[in-house]
């Protein structure tokens, strides 16, 4: 009989090294940076037909949970629950909700934990290594997945590995754990032959993990049992109850408990895997031209080597550069040495400290509904072009400080304004005073495109008052 295994996808990165493209709102799990699909789609895809794989369990951020929602049906995946976190605590009380509510599903429940936003490129290894995994899990180990070093790399974590395991070829028992090392000892790791990279994924039973966890961090299973028991369903979401969430510790699963338990093993896990924690992990795992170049989007390279070029809204043209990286997007441009990439969360932290918004999102913002986009702003106007998807419609809200003129691009639009309900058509426009309550819709079959211009003394995200909404948004 094939045993059967419930996959945990923790997607509640933040991918701040992969700025510009990656956002607070659309981090790089969200984003296609390596094929036509997103990570986080193409995590989901990589678990298709190996056997004994139930529905996916997912967990994310609040902020992000429509995102995840439409990525899931774009690829007909239905996942057994996705599960809302309202503030980031790591993976350890993430991990622990997940194994609460699988075993609450199923007493013997198995756990794949997998991140969203990590590469595999070799999928017959990666299937082989969760065969492997299965049977140690279900004596009761903590499994991790090592992968062979291909260089010193000093951005991951290391796993020495220590007696094998006879019964099940090219798994040991862990010696120890090590978190990212300087230069000359990661060189050393890979020159002993000892060490595996941590991948970052774990199989484990549920009930295992949370006893474990209760022996060594008994005050994270306190506290993720408390927010799990005080959860709520709403709509296919589980939102955690806030206050016992937010009083959680934060940790990983790593530090929690895997460097403490004795029951820990690892895996010998070859599969082609990456974090992708950089523009430089991205350049090392791209297919290159005959320069050692890698180039999307409208790019003009000459006399250029070894450099990652990505052009999103123009043409870029890079001229006599060596070991550069240079990511364009519609508001801002990131060019930096390659060896320095990971300092790029720094740029962010940058950012985030003078009040900016690069870092959060970008021109284009998603809703459940759709999506708008800024075109232009100024003193006391703003201008935005808007998409309805099909059949779905904005909350009836009002604001207290902008007025809105709708122009209809294509489509037909249902406004309401206060009492009263009517039909926009193309080339139609409309007006919504300031403090009206005022709703849109699209009735058709084909996405409604209109252009918005926003007039007041005050025009953020934040002046909205939702009377109701079908979306369950505060």
């Amino acid at each position: 009989m094939t045993a059967t295994f419930h996959p945990l996808i923790l997607s509640g990165g933040s991918g701040s090294r992969l700025w510009p493209m990656s956002r607070r709102l659309r981090p790089k799990q969200f984003l296609p940076l390596l094929s036509e699909r997103s990570m986080l789609q193409d995590t989901v895809m990589r678990l298709q037909g190996v056997p004994g794989a139930r529905a996916p369990i997912v967990v994310s951020n609040s902020e992000h949970r429509f995102l995840v929602a439409e990525q899931l049906r774009e690829l007909g995946v239905k996942p057994e629950v996705q599960i809302l976190e309202p503030v980031g605590r790591n993976t350890a009380p993430a991990v622990a909700i997940a194994a609460l509510h699988a075993q609450s599903r199923e007493r013997d429940a198995c756990l794949f934990v997998l991140p969203s936003d990590h590469l595999i490129q070799d999928l017959p290894a990666f299937h082989a290594a969760i065969a492997a995994a299965l049977p140690l899990a279900a004596s009761g180990s903590l499994v991790t997945f090592g992968v062979t070093p291909r260089a010193p790399v000093t951005g991951y974590g290391y796993i020495e590995r220590g007696e094998p395991i006879p019964e099940s070829k090219g798994s040991f028992k862990v010696k120890r754990f090590v978190e990212k090392p300087d230069l000359e000892t990661a060189r050393g790791y890979v020159a002993s032959g000892n060490f595996f990279w941590n991948s970052g994924m774990f199989v484990f039973r549920a009930a295992r993990f949370l006893e474990e966890l209760q022996r060594f961090r008994p005050d994270i299973a306190a506290a993720a049992k408390t927010a799990w028991e005080g959860g709520t369903r709403d709509l296919d979401f589980l939102r955690l109850d806030s206050a016992a969430f937010e009083a959680c510790p934060s940790d990983s699963v790593d530090y929690a408990v895997m460097e403490r338990t004795t029951a820990s093993v690892v895996v010998k896990a070859d599969m082609g895997w990456s974090d992708v924690g950089s523009w430089t992990a991205l350049w090392e795992a791209e297919k290159k031209d005959e320069c050692q170049n890698v180039a999307h989007g409208d790019v003009d390279l000459r006399d250029a080597k070894g450099c990652y070029v990505r052009a999103e809204s123009r043409l870029v043209s890079v001229l006599g550069a060596k070991d550069l990286v240079v990511v364009e997007t519609n508001d801002a441009v990131l060019v930096a040495d390659r060896s320095r990439s990971q300092e790029v969360k720094e740029i962010v932290e940058t950012l985030d400290r003078k009040a900016r918004t690069e870092h959060v999102s970008h021109r284009r913002v998603y809703r459940p509904w759709g999506y708008y986009e800024s075109i232009d702003a100024g003193d006391r106007f703003q201008v935005k072009r808007i998409m309805v998807k099909p059949g779905e419609a904005l909350s009836l809200q009002m604001h207290h400080h902008r007025a809105e003129h709708w122009v209809v691009v294509s489509g037909t639009a249902r406004v309401t304004r206060n009492d009263e309900t009517k039909l926009v058509s193309e080339n139609e426009s409309t007006y919504i005073p300031i403090g009206a309550k005022h709703r849109l819709e699209n009735p058709g079959k084909t996405p409604l495109f209109l252009i918005e211009v926003q007039s007041g003394g005050y025009l953020g995200e934040d002046d909205i008052v939702r009377f109701d909404d079908r979306y369950k948004r505060i």
